[in-house]
């Protein structure tokens, strides 16, 4: 078993600039049942929140009738028809080879589906530096719970105290939080302030987000165990 500390990597932006495209495939979706009007700040309160749970609470907003495992379905098609337009974060990309250069052990853990993984690592070349994942489909509940966290770590062979999590939205630090994880937070540049109580246990906290993240003072936080 590896004593260096395990990585664990959320996908939505945080690796990839997928947000908008997944703005974009709810849109189309609500679109699709009658609901029109669907805004971008709106779509912000879900940024951390798991598709399934996202699509739960937007059925029960709108009244829609069809079943969630329609709507994902729906939505998973009109994402999966936008995710070779998935761009990774440049200062990400270079943490993340620094990281399996070293030998950490590496994991994405996302509230996506397998298939919305497996599309967006492929588009952006990460497929090759990151080909283990854990999907929403994997676990039985979304972040803020742990679930999905923990079963990365068991992929992993690791204990929860050995990993660090990397993430972008409250909902996920929190659920670092409750996995006996440190967290290092990259808040989303439009999603809600990182201010919030949510971020409050990140461990790092990278304010200003993506144009503000550095690979190399991410690294050191990682090894040093602080």
């Amino acid at each position: 078993m590896s004593t260096m500390p395990a990585v664990i990597f959320d996908l939505d932006g945080t690796l990839v600039d997928s947000e908008p495209l997944y703005y974009e495939a709810g849109r189309r979706t609500l679109e699709r049942y009658g609901v029109t009007g669907f805004s971008w700040e709106e779509h912000t309160q879900f940024i951390g929140i798991g598709t399934r749970e996202t699509l739960e609470t937007l059925r029960e907003r709108y009244g829609i009738e069809a079943p969630v495992a329609e709507l994902l379905a729906v939505k998973n098609r009109h994402y999966l028809e936008l995710a070779a337009t998935t761009e990774i974060f440049p200062e990400m990309r270079a943490f993340v080879e620094r990281l399996r250069a070293a030998g950490h052990p590496l994991v994405v853990a996302s509230g996506s589906s397998r298939s919305a993984i497996e599309t967006a690592l492929k588009a952006t070349g990460l497929d090759a530096l990151l080909p283990v994942y854990v999907s929403a489909e994997d676990v039985g509940r979304g972040k803020p719970e742990p679930d999905v966290f923990l079963a990365a770590a068991r992929l992993l062979a690791v204990g929860p105290g050995q990993c660090v999590v990397i993430e972008d939205a409250g909902p996920g630090v929190e659920a670092a939080r409750r996995a006996g994880m440190r967290c290092i937070a990259v808040p989303y540049a439009g999603g809600p302030s990182p201010d919030g109580e949510l971020f409050a246990s990140a461990g790092l906290l990278f304010r200003g987000g993506q144009p503000e993240f550095d690979a190399r003072r991410a690294y050191e936080w990682v090894t040093s165990g602080s």
